[in-house]
């Protein structure tokens, strides 16, 4: 019989890893709450037409990576391969925006997209990112980049740089497009299949490609800067603006078009220079999206958001020890199992992390495991500890041992774990 082994491209995540990803996901979501964010949690499966209609049609996620069937029922469903369309969705059908002038909201979790799996990008992969709704910018869309500079900083990750561009809106899109088009059309054969099908319907995807012949040929066309409006400069002036008062670190990428249809104006990427990214540098894309809730039926409203890679982030982290996933390791003997059971409970009603060997081995084998574990303290308890109303105390590392009242209990652990 074949072994058993997981979806390829989706991988399992064990305790030993998930102290790293703990701390990166309560750091987020400190950061975002202390920001005014709220969380929401949206289905992980959608209805097929919402990533059709919100990412678009001529995309590498809906023409190419996305898990989409047919239930029972005959709906065409996908597993959402990114969480914006979802939490949009989510905004419109529950009527958020006639209960609130402003809606900031964060989300935590799994995405699903069918490409080739590299160090970091995976099938099944993580996401946090955060969404506002209401908020015309551009003071809102400096913050949110700060944010994030913030948020990295904060794990440790120092050497990053960061990428704004602005992508106009309205005509400017439009006179954008058909200058663009007069550039490339001399170069259509020698684009990419993928490229000399996007040349008529969506030419700016060409910028994004990451095939050569593609990228010599983007590299001489006109910037979007070169035809933003009177309103779009002031725009990205104020962007820019802030995030200089803020002290925040940027440059402006002329070039930067990121791979989705939805983004207007505001567009940025973070770009991780350390740790063991590798070629998967990018860890936080985001922008404008403006116009995404008219196009799914609501009313037109401003919209910015980014997303950033959870294993992207974790790459990128500084190397670090990690924490101890026990406080207490309680050592007892065959005949005291019922009241190590109920020591052990004791502390951790008192929100301590304990772990208790109830297998009845010996004493010998439970201090090996204890020694294991990284638990700083064990307590040992035998029937003249039970008989005594007392524990015998010990921090492991140090190889001290001592007798405790049980009524003291609490506090000397405490104390011994500093």
């Amino acid at each position: 019989m074949a072994k058993l082994r997981s979806v390829k491209g989706m991988n399992d995540i064990l305790p030993a890893d998930m102290g790293r990803w703990h701390r990166v996901e309560a750091a987020f979501r400190h950061r975002a709450e202390r920001y005014g964010y709220a969380e929401v949690r949206t289905p992980l499966l959608e209805p097929t037409e919402l990533f059709v209609r919100g990412i678009g049609e001529v995309t590498d996620i809906v023409e190419k990576e996305m898990y989409t069937f047919e239930d029972k029922g005959g709906k065409t469903l996908t597993l959402r391969p990114e969480g914006t369309a979802s939490c949009v969705r989510a905004w419109l059908q529950h009527s958020v925006g006639g209960q609130e002038p402003v809606t900031k909201w964060y989300y935590v979790g799994p995405m699903y997209r069918r490409e080739r799996p590299a160090k970091g990008r995976y099938r099944q992969f993580h996401q946090v990112g955060c969404e506002i709704y209401g908020d015309p910018g551009p003071y809102v869309d400096a913050e949110l980049i700060d944010m994030v500079v913030g948020f990295l900083r904060e794990l440790g990750v120092l050497d990053v740089e960061v990428l704004v561009n602005s992508l106009g809106s309205g005509d400017t899109r439009e006179r954008y497009r058909e200058a663009l088009v007069a550039h490339l059309e001399p170069h259509r054969a020698t684009l990419s299949e993928d490229s000399q099908r996007r040349l008529e319907a969506n030419p700016l995807r060409v910028l994004d490609s990451k095939a050569p012949e593609d990228q010599e040929a983007a590299a001489t066309a006109p910037t979007l800067l070169d035809f933003l409006s009177d309103e779009d400069r002031a725009h990205f002036d104020g962007v820019q603006d802030t995030l200089t008062a803020l002290g925040t670190p940027f440059q402006v990428a002329p070039r930067l078009v990121r791979g989705l249809d939805y983004y207007t104006r505001t567009l940025f990427e973070v770009i991780g220079r350390g740790g063991d990214l590798g070629a998967q540098s990018t860890i936080c894309g985001g922008g404008r999206y403006d116009g995404m809730i008219g196009d799914l039926g609501g009313p037109a409203t401003p919209a910015i958001g980014f997303a950033m890679g959870v294993e992207r982030v974790l790459l990128s982290m500084p190397d670090e020890a990690a924490a101890a996933p026990l406080d207490v390791f309680v050592v007892a003997e065959a005949g005291v199992r019922a009241p190590a059971t109920a020591l052990a409970r004791e502390l951790r009603e008192a929100g301590l992390r304990v772990e208790a060997d109830l297998r009845g081995r010996s004493l010998k084998s439970q201090f090996r495991r204890a020694d294991k574990s990284g638990a700083p303290v064990a307590l040992v308890l035998g029937e003249r500890e039970v008989d005594g109303g007392g524990v015998q105390l010990k921090e492991l590392g140090k190889g001290t041992q001592t007798s405790v009242p049980r009524d003291a209990l609490v506090a000397s652990v405490r104390e011994a774990l500093g």
